[in-house]
């Protein structure tokens, strides 16, 4: 645990990052300890230094964030939640410049792409940062600079930099999941709407996927992910991902994850969380 009274969060990216902004809503009254890596979260919270990881898992428009189906698994940490943010886009300034002088901004190069065609109707160029809330912490100190940043409104507010123009991103439904994660994990039945998410490898045997899945099918289970990804950098070694509604407590979740046992030779429960609401 933490030294501070205040229990930490960690995320990765400078503050105000969308994934700072995924923080403020799970829980705003948390610490937030900024790290360079997915990676560093995941020490932060194993060495002590946060209580809670939050860790973006996968996106609406770029589907799975690269490295962490592999970096789940050994972490150590289980999943207690999920949360949602819309990746709403805002052209900041240092304060006094007008958009108008705007002529050249700064994002990350996953931001950039997203809100093309407003800079090219506004003729402004670009260029790539390694993170957009870095940069917005970089230009707060660029004394008489005219340039631009793209990031969350988040990222102006913590800066003080000026909002120039608001929600200038091309599609109105780009939304990140994220997974707040801590040391142990919570089987707590704290909702009525439940999701459990696991890795399993399968058996080298014929049709096992085919025959691990079956349970799920005759138990009735709603299965909303399943995604592989190879181990160790194998074409033949592949795990998978999987989130599930319900609780391992559930009688029919039982009978499917036993069933799921028979043919795998790794299974692992990563977490048992409530649906978000925005799930419906």
């Amino acid at each position: 645990m933490s030294d501070s009274n205040t229990p930490r969060i960690a995320f990765q990216g400078a503050l105000g990052a969308y994934s700072h902004e995924a923080c403020l809503k799970a829980s705003p009254g948390m610490i937030p300890v900024p790290c360079t890596t997915f990676e560093g979260v995941i020490r932060a919270v194993r060495e002590g230094r946060a209580d809670l990881a939050m860790l973006p898992v996968e996106n609406t428009t770029y589907g799975r964030v690269a490295d962490i189906h592999r970096l789940l698994p050994q972490s150590g940490l289980h999943i207690v939640a999920e949360t949602f943010v819309r990746v709403r886009i805002a052209l900041m300034a240092r304060p006094g410049v007008t958009l108008d002088q705007v002529k050249h901004v700064r994002a990350h190069m996953v931001l950039l792409p997203q809100a093309r065609s407003y800079l090219d109707a506004q003729g402004i160029t670009f260029e790539a940062a390694a993170d957009s809330a870095g940069a917005a912490a970089d230009l707060a100190l660029a004394d008489g600079s005219v340039e631009g940043v793209l990031a969350g409104e988040v990222a102006a507010d913590i800066h003080g930099l000026d909002v120039l123009a608001r929600d200038i991103e091309d599609l109105d439904h780009n939304t990140t999941r994220f997974l707040l994660m801590a040391p142990d994990i919570d089987l707590e039945r704290r909702s009525d709407k439940m999701l459990t998410t696991f890795v399993f490898e399968v058996r080298n045997i014929p049709a096992a996927l085919y025959k691990a899945m079956g349970g799920f099918a005759t138990n009735g289970i709603n299965m909303t992910k399943l995604e592989s990804y190879m181990v160790d950098g194998s074409f033949t070694a592949t795990q998978f991902y999987a989130d599930i509604e319900g609780h391992p407590d559930d009688a029919n979740v039982k009978r499917a994850l036993e069933e799921l046992g028979y043919f795998t030779k790794m299974l692992d429960i990563l977490g048992v969380y409530p649906s978000h609401p925005v799930r419906g």
